[in-house]
């Protein structure tokens, strides 16, 4: 058994964990910290697992109790990393970490998107960008892994294999991207209210979203990112487009790059967000127009699974040495 400590075990992604968990063969979460709803019961805070925790409780985090976890999971608001992975990363336990805190490679490039100075840039160099299909092996020797953020995920492993094959120009990558309600955190606001958000489809962040240095870092390219938010709980549809360097088949570059990949289905048909719904599966699909020179890509995660906790489980489990699909599944909800 791998005692799993969880920080932030209260919010969406901290629920995700749990669920996904209960399932897993090897990790017990075993610590559940949340400042917000500390001593309530996890069949409170989370009722869809009352039944496979009963028992649990969420906990005030100290440091005291790291003495007794083999991992820790941060699903913590932004910011709250940095004051923190140091307690962590000195008790030399396995740390994943889903905060953008520690994602970016320089701390020059993260004032810029943050718009504040890094609380912890001398820790930077210690953490690995979490997408598996990227850095598999970097993932596996590492103890402290910054998983990708949702947006980032959606955009970098549909446009990734088409760079690498020098099949589209760098700089003129556009990505639109849609996603449910449940990625703005479980906190109440009036921008994603259910009065807000009910039959309207609006964008935001627009020229600065944060997640577009990520996009920026791990393609190597220039990218416009628009993100929207639509009126549904989970899910990202992201449609990429850019510049065709000559005609090509983006189709079977990506089935070529993916062919061996547990979690990433390449297919003809135009995917949709309920296909990947409760899973850890990317579904990618890519055209090239002959008419404009361009090529049109599009790709559909579950941004509390692959985006969040999914693709979390995923890098743990490289960095354990475990099987890298153990407790996670390609099958979503449908319908």
């Amino acid at each position: 058994m791998i005692r799993t400590a969880i920080l932030g075990a209260s919010g969406y992604v901290g629920g995700e964990l749990l669920r996904l968990i209960a399932a897993h063969p090897e990790l017990r979460a075993t610590r559940l910290f949340g400042d917000s709803k500390a001593g309530q019961p996890v069949g409170k805070v989370h009722p869809h697992l009352a039944g496979a925790l009963p028992g649990a409780a969420i906990e005030r985090f100290e440091e005291a109790a790291l003495e007794d976890v083999d991992l820790v999971f941060a699903a913590l608001p932004h910011g709250h990393s940095q004051r923190l992975a140091a307690t962590i990363l000195k008790k030399d336990i396995p740390f994943v970490d889903l905060g953008a805190d520690f994602r970016l490679d320089d701390s020059a490039t993260y004032e810029r998107w943050y718009g504040h100075a890094h609380e912890a840039p001398a820790l930077l160099g210690s953490f690995v960008y979490g997408i598996p299909e990227l850095n598999r092996d970097a993932i596996r020797s590492a103890k402290a892994v910054a998983a990708a953020g949702c947006y980032a995920t959606a955009a970098i492993l549909p446009m990734k294999p088409l760079l690498d094959a020098d099949l589209v120009d760098p700089t003129s990558i556009i990505v639109n991207a849609a996603s449910g309600v449940s990625g703005a955190g479980r906190e109440a606001k009036e921008a994603t209210g259910f009065s807000t958000v009910d039959g309207s489809f609006s964008a935001y962040g627009l020229l600065n979203h944060r997640h577009t240095a990520e996009m920026e870092m791990a393609l190597g390219a220039t990218v416009l990112f628009t993100p929207h938010l639509v009126p549904m709980t989970r899910g990202i549809l992201a449609t990429c487009y850019a510049t065709a360097v000559g005609p090509c088949d983006p189709l079977q570059a990506l089935s070529n790059a993916y062919a061996d990949e547990p979690f990433v289905h390449v297919t003809d048909a135009p995917p949709a967000t309920k296909w990947v719904s409760g899973s850890n599966g990317v579904q990618l699909t890519a055209r090239y127009d002959e008419r404009t020179g361009r090529l049109l890509v599009i790709s559909a995660i579950d941004n509390l699974g692959k985006g969040a906790a999914g693709q979390m489980i995923q890098c743990a489990n490289l960095m354990l040495g475990i099987d890298e699909s153990a407790g996670l599944t390609t099958i979503g909800v449908y319908p």
